[in-house]
C-alpha cells in the first residue's frame, strides 16, 4: 500500500514538473506557429505597449515568426472600421484575438463567440456589458481593465491644484469610445465639487481633431481616454501649446512627447501582463476562467520643460506629489 502511494506521488510530481517546465515549443507539437490577431485603433505596432507585449512573449519562449505570428489590424484612428477588421481576423483564422481598448473588444465579440478574445487594455468590460463578472468573465473573453472613471475626477483636481487660477476647463472627449460616459460623469462630478465650468469638445475622428483651433480651448484642457486621441497625441499636444493653456492627459506618453501633465495607468504594463494571459490561453486555459484584472501600475508625470516653454509654472505645492518630472 505504501509502495503504491509512493508511485502515485512520484507520478503526480513528474506530471506537475512537466507541465510547469514545458515551453511553447514543446507544448505546441504543431507544424505551424500560433497566430495571434491584434485588433487596435492605432496606426502602427511601433508603440511602447506593443514593445512591452512582444518583450514578455519573448521572455516566455515565443519566437516571433517561428513559434508565434502577430497578425495586426490597424484602424488608424477610425474606430468605425474595427468590426470589419475583427471579421478579417476571424476568417484568417487566428488562435486568439488581442484587442486594444473596449471598443475593439466589442467589435471582436460581435464577430466571434469561439475564438478567445483578450482585452490588453481598456475600460470596464463589466460595466460595458462585455462580461458578467470580473472573477469569472465566462465565454471567450477576459483581459485587463484600466478603470479610467476612477481617475477622471482626480485629473481635474490635480489640474486645479497645479493652476489654482483657472476658471473654466475644456474637456476633449471621443463620443464613440465606450469608456467616455463613465469618465465624463466622474469629471463632471469633480467639476461641480470644485465649482469649475466645463466646455465639451466632442471629437470622433482625426479630421475633427485637426479642425479644432486654440480659440476652442478655455483656461485649461482635460483630455479623456481615447485610442484615437492617444494615436494622434502630437496634434492634441500641439493644440494645447498653441493655446498656451495647461493640459492634463490620461497616459504618460503624452508627457513624454511634450504634454504638460499626465496622470493615469501605465498601459505598456497591462500589455506586458496580457502577454502572460496569451501564454496561458495558448497552453489550453479557457479565457472565461481567467479573471479580469485591473491596472496595477500608474504614472504621474509633469513635463517642466514644456511648462517653461509655455510660461506655465505650476504651483510649488503641486510638484511635491509628482511621481516623475521631465526636465
Amino acid at each position: 500500500m505504501i509502495f503504491r502511494q509512493l508511485i502515485v506521488t512520484l507520478l503526480g510530481s513528474a506530471i506537475a514538473w512537466l507541465l510547469a517546465t514545458s515551453t511553447p515549443a514543446t507544448a505546441q507539437q504543431r507544424s505551424v506557429p500560433f497566430r495571434v490577431g491584434v485588433l487596435t485603433p492605432v496606426e502602427s505596432d511601433k508603440t511602447p505597449s506593443f514593445s512591452a507585449f512582444r518583450s514578455e512573449l519573448r521572455e516566455r519562449g515565443y519566437i516571433e515568426g517561428k513559434s508565434i505570428i502577430l497578425d495586426f489590424r490597424f484602424a488608424k484612428g477610425h474606430t468605425d472600421v474595427l468590426p470589419g477588421l475583427a471579421a478579417e481576423l476571424a476568417k484568417v483564422p487566428v488562435d486568439i484575438i488581442v484587442v486594444d481598448g473596449t471598443t475593439a473588444a466589442r467589435a471582436a465579440l460581435s464577430v466571434t463567440q469561439s475564438i478567445p478574445i483578450l482585452q490588453a487594455a481598456g475600460g470596464d468590460p463589466v460595466a460595458a456589458g462585455l462580461a458578467p463578472s470580473y472573477s469569472r468573465p465566462g465565454g471567450n473573453f477576459s483581459g485587463f481593465s484600466i478603470r479610467s472613471d476612477e481617475l477622471a475626477g482626480k485629473r481635474l483636481e490635480l489640474l486645479k491644484r497645479a493652476y489654482p487660477g483657472i476658471k473654466k476647463v475644456s474637456v476633449m472627449l471621443d463620443p464613440t469610445s465606450v469608456v467616455t460616459p463613465p469618465v465624463l460623469r466622474a469629471t463632471e462630478k469633480a467639476a461641480a465639487n470644485l465649482d469649475v465650468p466645463l466646455t465639451m469638445l466632442s471629437v470622433s475622428t482625426p479630421e475633427g481633431l485637426n479642425a479644432l483651433g486654440p480659440a476652442d480651448l478655455g483656461d485649461a484642457l482635460i483630455v479623456l481616454p481615447s485610442a484615437m486621441f492617444w494615436h494622434h497625441r502630437n496634434s492634441v499636444i500641439a493644440l494645447a501649446a498653441a493655446a498656451r493653456v495647461p493640459a492634463i492627459y490620461p497616459e504618460r506618453e503624452y508627457a513624454d512627447d511634450g504634454g504638460l501633465i499626465a496622470y493615469g495607468p501605465n498601459i505598456p504594463d497591462t500589455f506586458r501582463r496580457a502577454a502572460g494571459y496569451v501564454d496561458q490561453i495558448l497552453r489550453g486555459a479557457r479565457p472565461g476562467d481567467l479573471p479580469i484584472e485591473a491596472a496595477s501600475k500608474f504614472d504621474f508625470v509633469v513635463n517642466l520643460r514644456t511648462a517653461r516653454e509655455l510660461k506655465l509654472s505650476p504651483s510649488p505645492d503641486f510638484l511635491v506629489g509628482v511621481g516623475e518630472v521631465i526636465e
